[in-house]
């Protein structure tokens, strides 16, 4: 049955543009979350005519669920409408941690120890189930809120089986899916259980469009449908590189808390009443994902000062590591080696007026911005990465230009890489190497390569990303 309030534009992913939270007091307080999909969805304003489709990802989220049927108030959500689901907690948990996390990240961005893992038996089989379901629960929420031929845009892995449900349930739709990750190549790819591969790429292909962030990724997709389905049938395959929100970026970072870190983090950096010029920074800032190789990254800065001592007292590595997916182990035990190597780092290095690393993992998106504007280096060394925003960010708001080191497995790479210093993330040696070129790069090579650098982050904005989608989609067949 359809919504008497059927909207023309639908969006849906795992996560929301609001979250809700307990305050001390009991009292349930909502959040607005930000990101490129949340300001590209403002591209076609609050209203009536577009829905957002999430899940409940918590006990708030849930309460908020229970009191308002699910429908959330379009006032805590800036004019949005949102339809957030409470799906059962055993079923969000296999179908996100279980599948979504544990396999689809593991073999989208090829992290595997193939040794050991992955051995798919009957734990993944009922996880696989949940998934399913999952899935299931936001095609017909879809299928609610759509009005007749309405646009539908699904995001990522989490959702892969939802174009192909909502295609069985509603055929007049436009369906469109967005894979925010990397795509994996045929042969990792085909870890996974046959029947598996099949039915996620069948799912996507139940798309009129499926599209990715780079030609790399779409092209791995469709040698994915190639070698086990023989095509991608009528699906169209896309390609829309998301880019960085110059203005909001450049205008947030010069608020008065930016300003405020900025002091701070230059008193925690030092050396400016010793040296006869300030300390060099090289800046890095990630979320402790496997996939965003910071361990490495450390290593390489300590090579760096091993091979070239000339860097101590002259240099300081600013890492922020941001704990991410803390509920898996593997997740917990990389956040502590990072946090055991920069120790190390700063016990063998450091002195009494020099800190090698300042480390901080509590989340602080002011402090962010103001790291990336005393950057004189971007480090950006991930095993893979569907794009990696931060790459395109630091360049945009570094205050004196910045050299950037960043990984040619990042998506980033096919936008950015003829102005960076390209590394192979798994070269600890040539990164170090890189590095040291970065920081002694000339000031006019440094201010020209970040304009271009600049320039090419910027090209499509959210807002822009998501209204090239949308025109695509409901682009006549053939066009």
């Amino acid at each position: 049955m359809v919504s008497e309030h059927a909207a023309q534009v639908l969006v849906a992913s795992n996560r929301g543009p609001v979250s809700y939270a307990f305050g001390d007091d009991g009292t349930l307080t909502a959040k607005r979350g930000g990101g490129g999909l949340v300001s590209g969805l403002s591209a076609i304003g609050p209203g009536t005519d577009a829905v957002w489709v999430c899940a409940a990802l918590g006990d708030g989220d849930r309460e908020a669920v229970r009191r308002t049927d699910g429908r959330i108030d379009p006032a805590e959500t800036g004019g949005r409408r949102v339809r957030m689901l409470d799906i059962a907690p055993e079923v969000f948990a296999g179908a996100y941690n279980g599948v979504a996390n544990s396999t689809l990240w593991f073999v989208h961005h090829l992290l595997y120890q193939t040794p050991l893992e992955p051995s798919f038996g009957p734990e993944f089989r009922a996880q696989w189930a949940a998934y399913e379901t999952y899935n299931r629960a936001f095609a017909e929420a879809l299928a609610d809120e759509a009005g007749e031929g309405a646009a539908v845009l699904v995001q990522d892995y989490h959702l892969a089986l939802v174009p192909g449900m909502l295609r069985a349930l509603r055929p007049d739709l436009r369906i469109g899916h967005f894979s925010h990750t990397p795509w994996a190549p045929v042969d990792y790819f085909r870890m996974l259980p046959d029947d598996i591969a099949r039915q996620l790429l069948r799912g996507i292909l139940g798309a009129d469009r499926a599209a990715f962030l780079t030609h790399r990724w779409a092209e791995a997709f469709r040698a994915c449908c190639a070698s086990l389905l023989g095509g991608t049938g009528d699906t169209r395959i896309g390609v829309h590189g998301l880019g960085a929100d110059a203005d909001f970026l450049r205008e947030r970072a010069h608020r008065p808390d930016v300003d405020e870190r900025l002091v701070a983090l230059r008193k925690e950096i030092g050396g400016g009443d010793t040296d006869t010029a300030p300390r060099k920074t090289i800046v890095r800032v990630d979320r402790t994902e496997l996939s965003k190789n910071i361990v490495r990254g450390l290593h390489a800065y300590r090579r760096l000062l091993a091979d070239r001592p000339e860097w101590h007292e002259r240099v300081v590595h600013i890492a922020f590591a941001y704990p991410s997916r803390q509920d898996l182990a593997v997740y917990r035990d990389y956040t502590a080696e990072v946090s055991r190597v920069a120790q190390q780092i700063n016990s063998d290095f450091g002195t009494d007026t020099w800190r090698p690393v300042i480390l901080h993992v509590k989340d602080d998106f002011a402090r962010s911005l103001a790291a990336y504007r005393l950057a004189d280096v971007a480090l950006v060394n991930p095993i893979r990465d569907g794009m990696n925003l931060v790459a395109k960010e630091i360049p945009v708001v570094s205050d004196h230009g910045c050299a950037l080191v960043l990984s040619r497995e990042a998506g980033a790479y096919e936008e950015l890489g003829e102005d960076a210093l390209v590394v192979n993330p798994y070269d600890i040696t040539a990164t170090a190497s890189a590095l040291h070129e970065a920081l002694t790069m000339g000031p006019d090579e440094r201010a020209e390569r970040t304009k271009r650098l600049s320039g090419a982050a910027t090209a499509l904005p959210p807002q822009k990303w998501f209204l090239d989608q949308l025109e695509q989609l409901r682009a006549p067949r053939g066009e």
